[in-house]
């Protein structure tokens, strides 16, 4: 490759406006279609969409044709196996974040599993629980039905224990969660969860992270804590919590610190070592079999008080475990090279989820860790985690009886040492300040807000401050005034650069807008062009027109008289300036000169005291290459462009893409004409050069070349 130094290029063509443009090549003007057309097209079946349709309601097709039983299957057998070890492990720990009994967890790695491998377009995710979605379904659990007191008066609560209660609740939660992702796919809004950015994504797992790791306290610590919802909740946890310290079970607190201890350091041993190790250190289910060992033999439940295992608030459920799912997918679908399909993705878990409400199933999303642990082990599709699923059932039916000694601080523990990755995520908190402060903001907001607040209005919260970043950068932009970059045809922020030779070329201003122009910005925009140009050409407009006024009513009365000098007052005495300002609306018109003996220069000095400021421009050029689009609030506010015209600037627009708008708007007139679209800065400079030949050169820098070299066609 050459250095950039040593590349050039030299085009010779005609000089471009819009109209001339257009005359030589020929646009063609597309039909849109119509909201009917759409319609009409959506419901046309025919044995080609139909074929297809099926093949995108069951993605299973796609991949099975092209399943290669030699190359995958072996992979997939021990991705599932180890990916099955680790489901049952986490089924039973999140699901201490939902306040259910922890079997309920597994069914959530078992029956949405069965329906994601027909529906699912991603082939290496793991669908089962996740750790914000259980904390966030145990919020509702605990609303409903509290430690303390009686639960809410809810009819089908009836003869029912507190457990099936609540397992009723997570069910419920569960099947309606499904119904709003399944809705959301039938819709195609997939789109929805592109207004989830990273960083609101980000600040929202860490403060559910908090939340997790403060909720598991009472199990590593051993205590009995009522469970809290609502604003402020983590603050009443921790304040019992602490209350009760000094009633730590010792056997507990070091149960899980040696667990988390260990397991932390053989997960650093898998990372480190992940390109040497054929399949990762199941270290969670070695821990596992440790301790219902441990505790089994030495009668912790008895002899040591351990205790072992026995649609508002649905739909943030539903666009969050969404959202982490398909920011999961989407990251294995661009290693792997295929497509994944959103809306097919809300319809697979929204299934997924129903199916898996009607058997009392966890809500189900996908982990990241498990999900990696599926992909890392060499999965390739997803008989993988039909094959975890499997597991799950095999433990659920067979041997989960061995499980019961199992110490609920294992489980706490192992939640604990899980969110080592989003509690991490605290660190990008000084490289967003630096980098972009509105997405810092983003972030601390969510996360305090979720932390204080709770998860669901939480979220709210990060929504509305990423919609107002969103509002400030459209309605703030960063408009400037551009100069030349010496000898070519580039145009840049003067401001940008210093060390460089850059024109800015006498009686010019090229003013630059980059974003949308609409309600919210076109007063802003206004503002700063008016600050560019350094004149408010209404006002100037509104003074000359008073000043004509004047200057034709002082002829008429014989107080000024022409002479080969000009106009002079025919009294040496300063005349006084008339009370009278007559009607706005004429001062708003165009400058009458008729019946003036003399053409007015506004730039020297007029007789009889009358003062109008100088306009120092001839020609305005407005870059809108930027500018997608344009409503009816900016058409309007556009239409000053008149006042500019009125005062002998000539106005120039650089941006296609809104000409056709402006067009169909009606918004040219016998002022504002098309031929003042041209399709380059540098197409409108060497127009207006021919116009207004330059005496001079305003010198920003070392200047070096003239302006003819400047303007040079060639």
């Amino acid at each position: 490759m050459l250095r950039p130094s040593t590349q050039r290029y030299s085009v010779t063509r005609p000089l471009y406006s819009e109209d001339t443009f257009e005359d030589e090549h020929a646009k063609v003007y597309r039909k849109h279609k119509r909201l009917l057309d759409h319609f009409i097209q959506y419901f046309t079946c025919t044995s080609e969409r139909a074929k297809n349709a099926a093949v995108s309601l069951l993605p299973i097709i796609g991949w099975m044709k092209i399943y290669s039983i030699k190359d995958w299957l072996l992979n997939d057998i021990v991705s599932g196996v180890s990916t099955g070890l680790v489901a049952v492990l986490q089924g039973l720990a999140f699901s201490l974040l939902a306040s259910i009994s922890t079997w309920y967890g597994l069914y959530a790695a078992f029956f949405p599993v069965i329906m994601y491998f027909f529906l699912g377009t991603s082939r290496h995710i793991s669908v089962g629980s996740f750790p914000i979605l259980s904390l966030m379904v145990g919020a509702v659990v605990t609303r409903l039905v509290p430690d303390e007191g009686p639960p809410a008066n809810i009819t089908a609560f009836e003869g029912l224990t507190k457990d099936e209660q609540r397992i009723l609740v997570s069910a419920s939660l569960t099947f309606l969660v499904g119904l709003f992702q399944l809705g959301m796919g039938l819709l195609q809004v997939g789109f929805i969860v592109m207004y989830l950015s990273d960083t609101l994504i980000s600040g929202f797992t860490t403060a559910a992270a908090v939340h997790i790791l403060v909720s598991q306290l009472k199990f590593v610590l051993g205590l009995t804590v009522p469970g809290f919802s609502g604003p402020l909740s983590i603050i009443y946890t921790l304040e019992s919590v602490f209350t009760q310290i000094t009633s730590t079970n010792i056997h507990d607190l070091v149960t899980s610190i040696v667990v988390m201890v260990t397991v932390l350091g053989i997960k650093e041993i898998n990372d480190r070592f992940k390109s040497k190790l054929p399949v990762p250190i199941p270290i969670e289910v070695i821990m596992t079999v440790i301790a219902c060992g441990i505790s089994y033999a030495f009668n912790f439940s008895e002899n040591h008080g351990v205790d072992v295992m026995t649609a508002v608030e649905a739909f943030p459920i539903a666009i969050v475990g969404f959202a982490v799912a398909f920011a999961v997918a989407k990251v294995y679908s661009v290693k792997h090279d295929y497509i994944i399909d959103g809306n097919q993705e809300l319809i697979a878990f929204g299934a997924s989820n129903i199916f898996g409400g009607a058997f009392k199933s966890l809500v189900a999303s996908t982990a990241l860790s498990r999900s990696a642990v599926q992909e890392s082990t060499g999965g390739k599709t997803q008989i993988a985690g039909l094959l975890s699923a499997i597991i799950v059932l095999v433990v659920i039916l067979g041997i989960g009886f061995l499980l019961e000694p199992l110490p609920k601080s294992l489980l706490g523990a192992v939640v604990i040492v899980n969110l080592k990755g989003m509690l991490m995520q605290v660190v990008t908190v000084p490289y967003l300040w630096k980098k972009d402060r509105p997405d810092c903001i983003v972030w601390v907001g969510t996360c305090l807000a979720a932390i204080f607040l709770g998860l669901d209005l939480g979220l709210a919260v990060g929504l509305g401050l990423e919609l107002l970043t969103v509002v400030f950068r459209a309605q703030f932009p960063r408009c400037c005034v551009l100069a030349n970059i010496s000898g070519t045809d580039i145009y840049r922020d003067r401001k940008d650069y210093v060390n460089v030779s850059i024109y800015e070329p006498e009686g010019v201003k090229i003013f630059r807008i980059p974003s949308p122009i609409f309600f919210a910005n076109i007063d802003f925009f206004r503002d700063k062009l008016k600050d560019a140009v350094g004149f408010n050409p209404l006002r100037i407009l509104r003074k000359r027109n008073k000043a004509v006024k004047k200057i034709k009513k002082m002829i008429k009365k014989g107080e000024l008289t022409l002479t080969s000098n000009g106009l002079q007052a025919t009294c040496s005495m300063p005349i006084e300036e008339s009370e009278e300002e007559g009607n706005m609306e004429d001062l708003d018109k165009p400058t009458d000169y008729s019946d003036l003996p003399i053409q007015v220069n506004w730039n020297t000095e007029l007789p009889a005291n009358i003062r109008v400021p100088p306009v120092n421009i001839h020609s305005l050029i407005l870059d809108f290459s930027a500018v997608s689009f344009l409503d009816i609030s900016a058409l309007k506010g556009l239409k000053a462009l008149k006042e500019f015209i009125r005062v002998n600037v000539d106005v120039y627009i650089v941006g296609s893409y809104i000409i056709e708008k402006l067009r169909n708007c009606k918004f040219f007139d016998d002022e504002i004409k098309t031929s003042i679209f041209f399709l380059t800065i540098h197409d409108a400079m060497l127009f207006i050069h021919e116009s207004h030949p330059p005496k001079t050169v305003i010198k920003l820098d070392v200047v070096t070349e003239t302006i003819n070299s400047l303007f040079s066609r060639t």
